[in-house]
């Protein structure tokens, strides 16, 4: 019978291994899984908190939105056009590679007719370079797009990905959304080098409380039951993020991000606990810039680190490889709920 190794052997080899998974960017049983991070807001603020998380994880890459586009929303002849620009900040505040991004509506491309696409790609090139330039951020040879197309806009959005291909000279990557991947006979695959799951908004805030609207584990494990097998390489993308889910007396909903629960609990003068996670307005205020009425309901949804563990867990055996994880996103309240381990 093999004899098992010493136990100070053994300890250094489980040092050892420790270190290794760290330097492989948080390997898990199928490969190492580097990390890196979105950033969404218009307002950009790097300070102390975002450098330690994203030097901690060994963070290379931030995938910044530069801006968003909409076609017009009369659904006229008017072009589609960039709107909420990031605003100027200071790329020296954090060491890593700016990967421009870019939302765009899906109405943007219903009906668009070819040459619409052409001027879309090459205006999006454009403001992407005058972006990059205002703020000073080396050149990366990607451009990274997030639609939640459909089978309707399909054929125009992809072609509209291959012509910003050509007009930028740079590789172009998009999202997937999990419906995309599990119907991906009706939504296609789109025509990139490389994309990145987007593993969370698995339901509607509407559906009620009985749901993590955020990030459901049964509904994601239906979603990428048949995952493993889609014909195009994808990183993952999973939540930070938490919000509130205002009811009112109609049963109309509403969202307030970046809300904790712990906001509501300090908050008595305001809200009163109902249980079951739902809290109740004890008088008309206004929160968040949204006005409350004495009575309306308010939940919060977001991301334990127990069920972040979770999450991770799954995809490593479901997908059995090496990926990236992407975390949305990179701002101080996000990150403070966890700590640097729970993110490796």
């Amino acid at each position: 019978m093999r004899r098992p190794p010493p136990p100070l052997l053994l300890a250094c080899l489980l040092c050892a291994q420790a270190v290794l998974n760290a330097a492989c960017g948080g390997a898990g049983r199928w490969g190492a899984h580097p990390k890196s991070f979105y950033h969404w807001k218009a307002k950009v603020s790097i300070g102390e908190t975002e450098r330690r998380y994203f030097a901690g994880l060994g963070c290379e890459r931030l995938y910044m939105r530069f801006f968003d586009v909409d076609a017009a929303p009369s659904g006229g002849s008017a072009p589609a056009a960039p709107m909420a620009k990031v605003e100027p900040f200071d790329g020296a505040a954090l060491a890593a590679e700016y990967v421009p991004t870019v939302f765009i509506t899906n109405r943007t491309f219903v009906k668009m007719p070819p040459e619409g696409r052409v001027r879309l790609a090459r205006n999006v090139s454009s403001l992407v370079e005058s972006v990059r330039s205002q703020n000073k951020l080396a050149a990366s040879g990607e451009i990274h797009v997030d639609c939640d197309w459909t089978a309707g806009t399909r054929d125009a959005y992809f072609a509209f990905l291959e012509e910003l291909r050509a007009a930028s000279g740079k590789d172009v990557s998009c999202t997937l959304r999990l419906h995309q991947i599990k119907f991906r006979g009706r939504a296609g695959v789109p025509p990139v080098a490389k994309a990145v799951l987007m593993c969370y908004a698995t339901s509607d805030p509407g559906d009620g409380p009985g749901r993590n609207s955020i990030l459901d584990m049964a509904l994601l494990k239906d979603y990428m039951e048949d995952a493993a097998s889609y014909p195009l390489d994808f990183d993952v993308a999973l939540p930070l993020y938490s919000w509130a889910v205002v009811t009112n007396h109609l049963g109309e909903v509403k969202l307030v991000n970046d809300v904790a629960a712990r906001d509501l609990g300090a908050d008595a003068a305001h809200f009163q606990y109902a249980g079951g996670g739902e809290y109740r307005v004890k008088e008309d205020f206004f929160f968040r810039g949204l006005y409350l009425n004495k009575g309306f309901s308010v939940r919060v949804e977001g991301v334990s680190p127990e069920l972040l563990r979770e999450a991770k867990g799954y995809l490593d055996g479901k997908l059995r490889r090496g990926y990236g994880i992407v975390y949305y996103h990179l701002d101080r309240p996000f990150l403070e709920a966890f700590s640097i381990r729970d993110l490796e």
